[in-house]
């Protein structure tokens, strides 16, 4: 089954979200205090970790896309080309038309980021102040064309921090409903076609439910947890953990394909977060390479060519 988004009116009389069978196939990003959370979550992952200066300078970036955020504010009526698309992702990463609005994002987090970086990432930031706007482009087309190594690592992890918050802002002004119907591709994003960064099994109203977490976007949507989440096929899965059988954080194998992806379990640990959780992680990612498995996911803070 894949996901498709289709405008309000076109989705018919819809369950009620109080039906124990209604499951909704995707969640759109609720901004609200996303990034202050997820700072807070480096923060507090970063201690005793091999890895807290990376996530404490992760916290930072979340810190400056909270701000970038609220003083840049995006309101765009998206209902045209909601009814315009036929089937695909209405945000796709390679073919949506970006708007200069990701240059002033862009801006925002530089001046943000200037005093509390490393001395290695202000000279970064500043390359990237003084970077042309066809230079910019070039940069995100090539990353969001999936060609990472034509980024340099210290500019990629800025230049992505913008463009997910310029997405996520996009997709939160999404009008329409999803629905499921029979197709492929459902490992990826049904609102922008990038890839996840982790899957999430959930507490609250969606109590159990698996849903996959985009590394761009911020949209989650829904994969059963019985099929591979790469493949889609069920007879090989298997799970990993570094600590115990009740961690929160664990990799789903697939012997079919050979990929894995992390789970996270919020009913092990309320806070969990997508981005975070997974970055913080990396050791259990070291141990499914050594078992011979490849990561089917990329987290935004840190792309293959690092």
């Amino acid at each position: 089954m894949s996901i498709r988004i289709v405008p309000k009116e076109q989705l018919g009389k819809e369950p009620s979200e109080k039906s124990i069978s209604f499951i909704p196939p995707v969640l759109f990003p609720n901004l609200k205090n996303l990034y202050q959370r997820r700072a807070e979550r480096f923060q507090a992952l970063a201690k005793d970790n091999p890895f807290a200066d990376y996530l404490e300078f992760a916290a930072e970036i979340a810190l400056a896309q909270e701000k970038a955020l609220h003083d840049n504010p995006l309101e765009l009526d998206l209902t045209p080309l909601l009814s315009q698309q036929t089937g695909i992702a209405p945000l796709d990463k390679k073919t949506f038309k970006r708007s200069k609005h990701w240059h002033a994002l862009l801006a925002s987090i530089i001046a943000e980021l200037q005093s509390v970086v490393p001395e290695s990432a202000k000279i970064a930031l500043e390359n990237l102040s003084k970077a042309s706007e066809t230079e910019l482009e070039e940069m995100a087309t090539a990353l969001l064309n999936d060609e990472y190594s034509k980024v340099s690592a210290d500019k990629s992890v800025f230049i992505w921090a913008v463009l997910s918050l310029y997405w996520a802002q996009l997709a939160a002004n999404i009008p329409g409903k999803a629905k499921t119907e029979y197709g492929e591709n459902r490992q990826f994003c049904p609102v922008c076609n990038s890839m996840p960064v982790s899957s999430m099994v959930q507490i609250g109203t969606t109590q159990g439910l698996r849903y996959l977490h985009c590394n761009l976007c911020e949209t989650e949507w829904h994969v059963v947890r019985i099929k591979c989440t790469n493949c889609e096929l069920t007879g090989k899965l298997n799970y990993w953990s570094l600590d115990s059988e009740n961690a929160p954080v664990k990799a789903e194998s697939c012997g079919d394909c050979g990929s894995y992806l992390k789970i996270l379990y919020q009913e092990k640990d309320a806070n969990v977060d997508a981005v975070a959780d997974d970055l913080a992680s990396l050791i259990l990612d070291a141990k499914m390479e050594e078992e011979g498995f490849a990561r089917s996911s990329i987290n935004p803070l840190l792309f293959p060519n690092e």
